[in-house]
């Protein structure tokens, strides 16, 4: 299966490239990090007017109706940038939770406004000892008659402290379902989490009979969230992909301009090795993560395998290469002035 990408996908990387050098610079990444909000709406707006929220909505929902090879292609420019934003958890998990789940009414409501830019909202799925969804949430729904009401503890919640509505992946009596929490919800507690990742912000949810509108059909809530999750797999290892072939550049250049001893590190063989072995990850990764979107846009047999697969090795190639970078770069590496550290993150 080809990895290349067409002209319009190589216009596409193009102009969200020019995007993100312009707005998430280093100094910008580090002012969000350490913002409450954790994102700038008016970027937000920028990636609304360019098509890049409705990334995967249809275009009858205000969409771009783009495939996952496109998904792909912005997700590994934001992932270079490490772009400050809740793409992934509203533009890409949410929205594809709602095309998952049979309920039209809510997917005119709310995709078009993510679409948009006009709602930042997450999913909840994960609960207390994994960031895997339980086949049986222990967080519950009970109808009581005058609506549903959700007990129970959610983790992992990506951009918690921001998102206006979650959509809560819970247990019922014929098995699990989705069900829209509104933020302001009596008996929603939201706190947010210390994670060693500054630049994607999680929480968790404490329900205590939180007043909830159920989504979709009853029973369908894990084969909905499986398929949500499997888009932003993609789009996370594009990302991951993105971030890896960034901080390859980033210890090629220093090792060319770097010089001890009257010459360029990157002259010694050691440094040479290092960067080498950098490229070989990084450029595996891109294809790996171009692959695997095709594989999902042509809904080939094997896609799921080849998923796990680029799961697997995306994630170990951008640690292994982030932390080769801070190799590469030696004691300023290490420092919190420095940006190396931050992709390690």
């Amino acid at each position: 299966m080809s990895v290349a990408l067409t002209r319009e996908q190589s216009d596409l990387r193009e102009a969200v490239a020019e995007l993100m050098t312009k707005r998430s610079p280093e100094a910008e990444v580090r002012r969000l990090m350490a913002d409450g909000i954790g994102h700038d709406p008016a970027v937000w707006t920028e990636l609304a007017s360019m098509g890049l929220l409705g990334m995967v909505i249809p275009e009858r929902f205000g969409g771009s109706g783009g495939g996952a090879a496109e998904l792909a292609v912005v997700a590994e420019q934001m992932g270079r940038a490490l772009l400050c934003a809740p793409y992934l958890s509203t533009a890409v998990l949410t929205a594809s939770l709602l095309l998952a789940v049979d309920d039209p009414a809510e997917q005119a409501e709310a995709l078009p406004r993510i679409a948009e830019g006009g709602l930042i909202a997450g999913v909840a799925f994960a609960e207390p000892g994994s960031a895997r969804p339980p086949e049986l949430p222990q967080t519950v729904a009970v109808d009581g008659g005058d609506g549903w009401r959700l007990t129970g503890i959610k983790t992992y919640v990506l951009d918690a402290a921001t998102a206006e509505r979650f959509y809560v992946y819970a247990g019922i009596d014929s098995g699990s379902a989705i069900f829209a929490v509104d933020r302001t919800a009596p008996g929603l507690t939201i706190s947010e989490s210390s994670t060693v990742d500054q630049t994607r912000r999680q929480g968790t949810l404490t329900l205590t009979g939180a007043p909830a509108r159920l989504i979709g059909a009853p029973g369908g809530g894990a084969t909905a969230v499986a398929g949500a999750l499997d888009t932003a797999a993609v789009a996370l290892v594009a990302e991951q992909a993105g971030g890896a072939t960034h901080a390859m550049r980033m210890a090629a250049g220093y090792a060319r301009t770097r010089f001890q001893f009257a010459r360029a590190i990157g002259s010694f063989q050691a440094v040479k090795h290092m960067c080498a072995d950098m490229l070989l990850e990084a450029e595996s990764a891109i294809s790996a993560a171009r692959h695997v979107a095709a594989a999902f846009d042509s809904q080939a047999p094997d896609r799921h395998a080849d998923l796990a697969l680029a799961q697997a090795y995306c994630s170990d190639a951008f640690v292994f290469v982030a932390a080769t970078n801070i190799q590469v770069h030696g004691g300023i590496g290490f420092t919190w002035e420095h940006p190396a550290h931050l992709y390690l993150r």
